[in-house]
């Protein structure tokens, strides 16, 4: 099974910066897509950003654009997400996923890690 290890999450003020990294046990065709998703209380998994870790091409939500970067170191064993200028509205679970496809729809992602909080206060 592909393994998924995020880290980094925690409690910050508005306008303030956090980067959540997720270790990945492996780069092979059923993990040719990595993203970050986030969930917040009453509202659905949605996708953050999303990148092809074959070619680094990044993909993001209106709401994080500008925002928040998503990337990898060159070995492809570490994905990052660097968020910037943190809102209230950005807290919520949020999850490593890993797929060959890369969909929107966080319901077509075969891997996922196990979730780590941001709470972001004004």
């Amino acid at each position: 099974q592909v393994q998924l290890v995020e880290s980094g999450g925690g409690s910050v003020q508005a306008g303030g910066s956090l980067r959540l990294s997720c270790a990945v046990s492996e780069y092979t065709s059923r993990t040719y897509w990595m993203g970050w998703f986030r969930q917040a209380p009453g509202k659905q998994r949605e996708a953050v950003a999303r990148i092809d870790r074959a070619t680094d091409i990044t993909v993001y939500a209106d709401s994080v654009k500008g925002r928040f970067t998503i990337s990898q170191d060159k070995a492809k064993t570490t994905l990052y997400l660097q968020m910037n200028s943190l809102k209230p509205e950005d807290t919520a679970m949020y999850y490593c996923a890993a797929d060959r496809y890369g969909s929107i729809s966080s319901r077509s992602w075969n891997y996922w890690g196990q979730g780590t909080q941001v709470t972001v206060s004004s």
